[in-house]
């Protein structure tokens, strides 16, 4: 199944561009918030093996993807993962690092799928990343149940403006991180079982046409499952929580020289099984 944030509202998507309203097919019984449609989500997959799609043809509406928000707006918990892929830690020069980094990004700066970002300096940095959604709460999950936590995946990318991020020692994530619209997430949520192998996804990044980013989850150092069993262990994860899983190789502050996205760029994120995420830059005063 896949899910979307269609102007506010979840619905679940039968193709690229149509889709019903979960609450309107439903008659009620379902509510219109991702986030609360997901505190209930183990009702609502049950409910939905009982009715077949023929049932829903009635209830079609079409959507651009200009009319998809983020697939949960106002999660409770964000949670980043850095240097999470080998390659990018190496490129980054923290290969010392044995640890995947943990930090938060900010609710305010989330969007939907297709955003036009409005850059606050010249070092704004891209980096594609697979986007965790929690169907169910939970403390202390042990690797063997953190699928059945899971309510789908979804993609992201984790804007970074490095001149905010490493203008102090130690350098932040947080703030430099969470600029308006830095945080795409979209432009599904797909249910695991849509995947051949949900641990094995390939994701990247194309600027302006060009290639900079692909790898797949496979090889992230840590997995999702030992994400959320650390995760867990200190906090109490909540339906609609997100996690970015981390990113791979080809970030701009890996080139030499660094390269960063500039007014006039697009940038397209994309993993299969998915889709695509794209973004549009202008300048502050443009």
């Amino acid at each position: 199944m896949r899910l979307a944030n269609v102007r506010g509202r979840a619905s679940v998507v039968l193709d690229h561009q149509t889709g019903v309203d979960v609450h309107d097919v439903t008659e009620g019984a379902f509510p219109a918030d991702t986030a609360e449609l997901l505190g209930r989500w183990d009702e609502f997959q049950r409910w939905t093996t009982t009715q077949p799609t023929s049932s829903w043809d009635h209830a079609e509406k079409t959507f651009e993807y200009a009319d998809l928000g983020p697939v949960v707006a106002a999660p409770r918990q964000i949670f980043a993962i850095g240097l999470n892929y080998g390659r990018h830690r190496d490129e980054t020069g923290f290969t010392t690092a044995t640890e995947p980094v943990i930090f938060t990004k900010f609710a305010s700066s989330l969007s939907g799928a297709h955003t036009t970002v409005t850059l606050p300096s010249d070092s704004v940095d891209w980096e594609a990343e697979l986007v965790v959604v929690i169907g169910k709460s939970g403390r202390d999950i042990p690797p063997e149940e953190a699928w059945d936590h899971i309510a789908g995946l979804t993609l992201g990318q984790d804007l970074s403006d490095r001149a905010h991020q490493f203008a102090a020692t130690p350098p932040q994530f947080s703030m430099a991180k969470s600029f308006r619209n830095f945080s795409p997430v979209g432009p599904f949520l797909v249910t695991p079982d849509e995947f051949p192998d949900p641990d094995d996804i390939e994701l990247g990044c194309v600027l302006n046409g060009e290639p900079v980013q692909r790898d797949r989850s496979a090889n992230m150092i840590r997995g999702i499952p030992a994400l959320l069993e650390t995760l867990s262990g200190i906090v109490e994860l909540a339906p609609g929580d997100l996690v970015f899983t981390g990113t791979p190789a080809g970030v701009g502050m890996g080139y030499d020289p660094p390269r960063y996205l500039r007014p006039g760029d697009e940038l397209v994120t994309w993993a299969s099984g998915i889709g695509e995420i794209r973004q549009r830059f202008r300048a502050r005063n443009a």
